[in-house]
């Protein structure tokens, strides 16, 4: 049977050459995130049961381990934007495919250099490595972002994966192909700057710019999004699936095809604020403030109504908001019905470590206030 190793290490050379080594070996790999304090290391170790583990300083069996199937490359725990993460299981094919896909679409040519500086815990980080790995790219890992280090690689690689409060660090132009997954992307972005659609699930991105890559299929089903692909994954590790008998994985998000049929993402499904009768998606309202807010500085959430059943609200770090600029704002281009009737400030808006809003947590903060 195959070994599942958590690989507790920073990102470098070294988490490089281990996880080569396992897949040799014929072994998967479980990336632990570095910025969790040890007793979250310690359940989600629990939680996944790596059969092994390898630290900068260590290596050994773990009691209770429980091994993989033949054929599988990667465990990777899910962002975690809405309670407990999963364990999504993804194998040699998938992550292989997922390979092929985005370098034919980037024009992946054999002096291309990627640059890695996202975590490498979660897939959009860790698919710069495997990618550049499987397709004998060029490859550099820094162990974090850093702007400054950021242009200085710049001089000699020439692709990189970000998220978009990343991108507002620096100039994009310097290099020749930028991904950006994560949180919503800026509306006003380089043409080298290429939004993509994706998740965990899917093996990183699917979806470049509402087109979905070679060998995807999407579709919209009583509004939500459908994805059928070589990419996709086995199963999570507890053995459970949100892929159907015909091999269409739900993404739990809501979305749309636009008359050129590009693919349009409103948010998850249990985002959506229902006020009186009407649906108010998040993602809309906030677009519709981004010349008033920077990235990470505000979220709009619904809260619990008597009257109205939601009620749709803007919570920010910003003092200086307004409801009246808010109202005033969002009627350029939105309905009445999507004004946030109150305006909470708090000293920061959660988030995953890609940038996506933790609403469920906001939510229940808010609640418990009052």
């Amino acid at each position: 049977m195959q070994s599942l190793i958590a690989l507790d290490l920073a990102p470098g050379q070294k988490f490089v050459d281990e996880l080569s080594r396992a897949w040799d070996a014929g072994d998967a790999i479980l990336p632990i995130d570095q910025r969790l304090p040890d007793e979250a290391k310690r359940r989600l170790i629990e939680q996944f049961k790596p059969t092994h583990i390898i630290t900068n300083d260590d290596q050994h069996e773990l009691p209770g381990g429980i091994n993989v199937e033949p054929g599988d490359a990667l465990v990777i725990a899910t962002s975690g934007s809405t309670g407990v993460p999963k364990g999504v299981i993804l194998t040699h094919d998938s992550v292989l495919a997922s390979a092929q896909a985005s370098s034919h679409a980037l024009d992946v040519q054999f002096d291309d250099h990627w640059y890695s500086c996202l975590p490498l815990a979660h897939i959009g980080g860790l698919s710069v490595v495997t990618r550049s790995l499987l397709m004998g790219t060029q490859l550099t890992v820094a162990p974090k972002f850093d702007a400054e280090e950021i242009r200085k690689a710049s001089h000699h690689c020439t692709l990189v994966s970000l998220v978009p409060t990343a991108l507002l660090r620096i100039d994009p132009r310097i290099f020749r192909a930028i991904l950006l997954g994560g949180s919503k992307p800026p509306t006003n972005r380089p043409r080298n700057v290429i939004a993509t659609y994706g998740m965990t699930e899917t093996g990183s991105g699917v979806v470049y710019e509402g087109r979905p890559l070679s060998g995807v299929e999407i579709k919209i089903d009583d509004d939500e999004i459908l994805v059928r692909s070589p990419m996709n994954m086995r199963c999570y590790r507890d053995g459970s699936s949100s892929i159907d008998n015909d091999g269409w994985l739900h993404t739990g998000d809501i979305g749309s095809f636009d008359n050129n049929g590009l693919l349009h993402v409103q948010g998850r499904r249990g985002d959506v604020i229902v006020t009186g009768s009407e649906k108010v998606w998040p993602d809309s309202v906030e677009n519709a403030l981004n010349s008033m807010f920077e990235i990470g500085q505000y979220a709009v959430i619904g809260l619990s109504d008597p009257e109205w059943g939601e009620r749709v609200v803007l919570v920010t770090t910003q003092l200086d908001c307004s409801l009246e600029n808010v109202r005033d704002l969002i009627l350029q281009t939105l309905p009445n019905y999507c004004v946030p009737k109150e305006i909470y400030v708090v000293d920061s808006i959660p988030q995953t470590a890609l940038g996506k809003v933790r609403r469920s947590e906001i939510r229940a903060l808010l609640s418990a206030d009052n």
